[in-house]
């Protein structure tokens, strides 16, 4: 089997992917001045274009682990993402809180998809 990287860094790639397989890195927002529902839009739209490049898509999502710098903001991350999951399609996730590596990140999400 091989394992194909996208971004790949000396630290993490954004995305590994098999033939099979997808798992995304952590994605948080670029611009950091947006509430918790603008940050998780953001995040969902590079989660779709990581997804994109490898030829998954979000319908065929597994996984998604969402972590909240602050959990009272949850409502927030779940009005973007029930706009932005598709019926039918949702995946097994989980969310927690937890502190985020920048103190101005609300969200970061990954997921595990199949191609």
């Amino acid at each position: 089997m091989t394992i194909n990287r996208i971004g790949a860094g000396p630290r993490m790639s954004k995305a590994t992917y098999t033939d099979q397989m997808v798992f995304t890195c952590g994605e948080v927002a670029t611009d950091k001045t947006k509430d918790a529902y603008g940050q998780t839009v953001e995040i969902l739209a590079a989660l779709d274009a990581s997804l994109a490049a490898v030829g998954s898509d979000k319908t065929k999502i597994l996984s998604a682990t969402v972590w909240l710098a602050d959990i009272s903001e949850f409502a927030e991350m779940n009005r973007a993402w029930d706009a932005w999951v598709p019926a039918g399609h949702t995946p097994a996730r989980a969310t927690v809180e937890a502190k985020l590596v920048s103190a101005t990140a609300k969200v970061e999400i990954a997921v595990i998809a199949l191609r």
